[in-house]
């Protein structure tokens, strides 16, 4: 038997002051976001933000629906907003944040595991890691240097090849 270990590295600050200017922008838009979440069941709207390689910024929100396995994530709503508007185009970057009506929002979310799956295959795809940015509307900020550091042990295309 051979054991083996996996450590994920992230970068933790107090708050978006403390941020480089490209990953605070990031931000600011990803929480603007939230607003047009469309959330009437969880009430947990989340906005994501994208910055493309080529400075462009692509924003969304979730997309609830009373199916519930219907609905979206922020998250996949701007992956597949750029690659439809941008083939070819890889991120660079994505913030994402949220506001809980419930309750508050101060401190980083993480993606789910579909969004994990979803990053993994987007990296693998443009051959690009994408930085992760995430905090609520206020608070701690997290940020994750490589996307597909969230799902280690990934399925991936080489399993299928």
């Amino acid at each position: 038997m051979i054991k083996k270990e996996f450590k994920f590295f992230y970068e933790a600050y107090d708050s978006i002051v403390e941020l480089a200017k490209e990953d605070a922008g990031l931000l600011i838009e990803a929480r603007k976001s939230t607003q047009n979440a469309y959330a009437p069941y969880s009430h947990f709207q989340v906005g994501a933000a994208a910055r493309l390689m080529n400075g462009l910024i692509v924003s969304g929100s979730n997309e609830e629906n009373a199916s519930f396995p219907a609905g979206l994530c922020a998250e996949r709503v701007v992956l597949a907003s750029v690659s439809s508007r941008y083939p070819g185009l890889a991120l660079k970057a994505m913030a994402v944040s949220y506001q809980n009506i419930n309750g508050d929002s101060d401190r980083p979310i993480f993606p789910c595991g579909i969004c994990r799956q979803s990053f993994q295959e987007y990296e693998h795809r443009y051959k690009q890691p994408i930085r992760l940015v995430l905090s609520g509307l206020e608070g701690m900020v997290f940020v994750i240097p490589h996307a597909g550091s969230l799902l280690p042990l990934a399925f991936t295309a080489e399993e299928l090849g």
